[in-house]
């Protein structure tokens, strides 16, 4: 698959993809976004693997993976290209038939307007999804020491440092501390069903 090619002017395709059939063939991006700890990932897999199950192509991004073991960095710099890099590899995947579910808590205002344009210039549904849970449940999974570098002030919020906050507008909040991660994405997924893309 070539992610360099529509870098700069993605084409819709000839003939859209038709959504709505018993079995449908559409593709889509949901960009699950929320602060450290939240269970996004965790959440994007289940999602996933359900999908999968039901016979749909389906792919999970996780953010940190793209930008550790893609772009190979972690300052500003590789987070603006890593929200950029991010949306391109979901979007080609949504406008190809596969719905991607993207784990990342990058994307600011502008950097979801931006993967935003990129999916509508082709075609492609694209979906956020903010997912929620108190601050003391995420700070007691702090797997990267987001939390604990926030405290010694090191980053101004964690999970996503310096990035912007809440979405504006979501498609769906869900919080993983009340319906656990198969709840949530039987959430997720219901949304997909009443979109008439799963």
């Amino acid at each position: 698959m070539d992610l360099t090619a529509q870098d700069s002017a993605p084409t819709p395709a000839a003939a859209p993809l038709r959504c709505g059939a018993k079995r449908c063939s559409c593709g889509a991006t949901v960009w699950l976004t929320g602060l450290s700890g939240e269970g996004r990932t965790a959440l994007a897999r289940a999602l996933a693997a359900r999908l999968r199950a039901e016979g749909h192509r389906a792919e999970s991004l996780d953010g940190d993976a793209v930008r550790v073991r893609v772009l190979r960095g972690r300052g500003r710099a590789d987070h603006d290209a890593g929200v950029r890099r991010i949306g391109l590899m979901a979007e080609v995947l949504a406008r190809n038939g596969v719905i991607a579910v993207v784990s990342s808590a990058d994307a600011d205002a502008a950097g979801h307007a931006g993967v935003r344009a990129r999916h509508q210039r082709s075609g492609a549904v694209y979906l956020v999804v903010h997912v929620v849970t108190p601050v003391e449940a995420g700070a007691g999974r702090d797997t990267e020491s987001r939390y604990a570098r926030q405290g010694a002030g090191v980053c101004r919020r964690p999970g996503a440092d310096d990035t912007g906050g809440t979405p504006a507008a979501p498609d769906l909040t869900v919080d993983i501390t009340g319906l656990g991660i198969e709840g949530a994405a039987a959430e997720v997924h219901a949304l997909l069903v009443a979109r008439r893309l799963a």
